[in-house]
């Protein structure tokens, strides 16, 4: 498996992001999706990098550069994939990114109920929070850091 920059609005991201997209809607009102969309992926302030192996995508994440701080965004790994340590290695990937861009205090939203996801946070030594930015408080949504 290799994890590197990659561009959102590929085929095998794309795919994976429309995929976590129809799944946040589907678990979540409006108001608590929180995802950028994949123009806003290609951004110049977002990093985005995408987990394959061959010619397949494992998985996704992307760091949005903040001032101060960095933001995890678009954590998702296909179905197929998980079990395998896709998400771990690439939030691993996502903290060294963000010490290389001199953003080590790490910063993310994500919703109730996504377990995995929030152990998957807690392993790496995310703290929940309160809200951060432009987010306001929802009962739908969880909010985590890791201070450096």
């Amino acid at each position: 498996m290799k994890i590197g920059p990659a561009d959102p609005r590929a085929a095998g991201p794309a795919t994976l992001l429309a995929d976590s997209h129809a799944l946040m809607r589907s678990l979540f009102p409006a108001e608590a999706c929180h995802f950028l969309d994949l123009d806003a992926l290609a951004a110049p302030h977002i990093r985005f990098v995408a987990a394959t192996e061959g010619g397949t995508t494992l998985g996704t994440g992307a760091l949005a550069l903040m001032e101060g701080y960095a933001e995890v965004k678009s954590m998702f790994t296909a179905p197929e994939a998980r079990g395998r340590g896709v998400a771990d290695a690439i939030l691993r990937h996502l903290i060294d990114l963000a010490a290389v861009e001199d953003r080590p205090l790490l910063r993310l939203e994500t919703g109730t109920g996504l377990d995995a996801a929030h152990r998957l946070y807690r392993r790496h030594g995310f703290t929940e929070c309160g809200p951060f930015g432009s987010y306001a408080d929802h009962p739908q949504s969880l909010f985590f850091e890791r201070s450096p």
